[in-house]
């Protein structure tokens, strides 16, 4: 048998097809979003995601075992990429996230997610020993942890903060933590709450604010929150139909590409079609958790349940947001919502998901 028909014969069509199904549902998307506005981010899209497919490709071919022994480079380029923001990275709307080379922009926060999980694999790999882990074992990762996400909390950025911090914890927990440290960390997180309201910038804690009524400000702070529950609410059953819905066409949506694609899937889609795309996430979420329970190693697992936690943060905190059940943080909806830096992060993830499901087969 060639090599070629080896790796057709192998090759996990499921986590494939299903990102190739999201990418089209999210293209007809930012078509439908941007339509009319000549600006082109349909086909930046459909660039990014050719981009993105390279270094899909790249993650697949090269051999998973060898991002262990990249893992301590791999953190010290996130880091300095990350001071780099800070100092000559691109102010827009007050954040400094971004960095620009010519006509490309870069948020090199999102390399931290997937930075993070491969240093944690690599981390849980060389602790192997351990089965529970307390206090004393989790203060090195976490002080590791801490640095990237201290420098996207000064972007500023919370979102961004979040997902790592929530990934990083959704990994301890699946190493094992004894139960007094669980109720430890629970309750320092609960006395360090009045402390993390009062580090909160004025803005953010406005979005709390409105999250909770946002009625108090309907044209304002609000204005996010209700015009996507009114687009969310209107598709009814079966939705508008594509390039029909009204909130999407007439601009009444704000971030309508981006961070509220949600809504636009919801209203013109409906219903069937909300219910289809959050089918597809559960089952792309569901075949990448089966491909770590079979991984050959610890290292190949711990990558695809790190992926996976991603994925599941990713699109739980975005839905939760465009139906009104959280707060607006920024979080996009993975392989739908526009986003250069985003979708090639996706692709990368996917990428080493199938590469640890294709490797189980050849050692």
């Amino acid at each position: 048998m060639s090599r070629y028909a080896k790796i057709t014969e192998t090759l996990d069509w499921g986590i494939l097809l299903t990102t190739v199904f999201l990418m089209a549902i999210g293209l007809l998307c930012v078509y439908s979003s941007t339509s009319g506005t000549g600006s082109g981010i349909f086909f930046k899209q459909l660039l990014w995601i050719c981009i993105g497919t390279v270094f899909l490709v790249v993650a697949f071919a090269v051999d998973y075992r060898n991002l262990m022994y990249s893992a301590w480079p791999l953190y010290g380029a996130v880091v300095v990429v990350l001071v780099l923001v800070l100092i000559i990275g691109r102010e827009i709307s007050g954040a400094r996230r971004w960095l620009i080379f010519g006509p490309f922009r870069m948020q090199p926060s999102e390399l931290a997610k997937v930075f993070v999980i491969i240093w944690m694999a690599y981390w849980a790999e060389k602790k192997k020993h351990i089965i529970i882990h307390g206090m004393r074992e989790l203060f090195f990762p976490a002080l590791v942890i801490l640095v990237p996400v201290t420098l996207i909390l000064l972007q500023p950025d919370l979102g961004t903060a979040g997902i790592v911090s929530f990934i990083a914890a959704a990994m301890f927990l699946m190493l094992g933590i004894r139960r007094s440290t669980l109720l430890t960390l629970g309750s320092l997180f609960l006395a360090g709450l009045p402390f993390l309201w009062f580090s909160l910038k004025d803005y953010q804690r406005l979005r709390i604010f409105t999250f909770l009524d946002p009625s108090r400000d309907p044209l304002g702070s609000g204005y996010h929150a209700i015009q996507s529950k009114i687009a969310v609410g209107s598709g009814g059953l079966i939705g508008k139909g594509f390039l029909q819905g009204t909130q999407t066409q007439l601009k009444f949506l704000p971030e309508h590409h981006t961070d509220f694609i949600f809504s636009v899937v919801a209203e013109e889609w409906g219903f069937l079609g909300s219910g289809l795309l959050i089918f597809l996430y559960m089952m792309l979420i569901t075949k990448i958790i089966t491909v770590g329970l079979k991984a050959k190693d610890r290292f190949g697992a711990l990558l695809c349940f790190g992926i996976a936690a991603y994925f599941t943060l990713h699109v739980f905190i975005n839905i939760s947001m465009a139906v009104g059940i959280f707060p607006v943080v920024g979080v996009p909806l993975p392989f739908i919502s526009y986003g250069g830096s985003f979708m090639v992060i996706n692709l990368i993830c996917i990428g080493i998901a199938l590469n640890v499901a294709w490797r189980r087969f050849i050692f």
